[in-house]
């Protein structure tokens, strides 16, 4: 199976880019529920997972933290404690399926390494469970 067949496109997922401010990536992340979003660079390319916990860590360790400094920092500056492993989209479902253990997401990349959408692990369990449904086994 393509593993085409569960991605989520990226003009439909929540992302921010390397380059927005700590600002710009809570409202991003507020508004949308994501307690996890994929960081892309200037090129196009997945550079990484913001989290909530890296934007906690980042408060922590600035002194004399006020949120009006969200609009100062880059979030090129903040330390980003996840890397979520990214797939080529012509990856077999296999190595799809070991990702998805690990991650709530999976990012997805093209030939040229940019970033074109994730797969969701619930959409590969929600997949799962329909085959199990359909072939009786549940």
């Amino acid at each position: 199976m393509n593993i085409a067949f569960f991605l989520t496109p990226k003009e439909d997922v929540v992302h921010v880019c390397i380059d927005n401010t700590m600002r710009q990536a809570l409202e991003k992340m507020e508004r949308s529920g994501y307690t996890a979003v994929p960081i892309i660079d200037d090129r196009g390319k997945y550079a990484g997972t913001l989290t909530e916990g890296d934007l906690l860590w980042k408060i922590k360790d600035t002194q004399e933290f006020n949120f009006k400094d969200t609009s100062k920092i880059y979030l090129k500056d903040i330390i980003k404690n996840i890397r979520n492993k990214p797939v080529h989209i012509n990856e077999d479902i296999e190595n799809l399926i070991s990702l998805a253990v690990n991650q709530n997401f999976v990012p997805v990349v093209d030939d040229n390494d940019i970033f074109i959408g994730i797969i969701k692990r619930s959409e590969i369990i929600n997949y799962c469970y329909k085959l199990l449904v359909e072939n009786s086994m549940i």
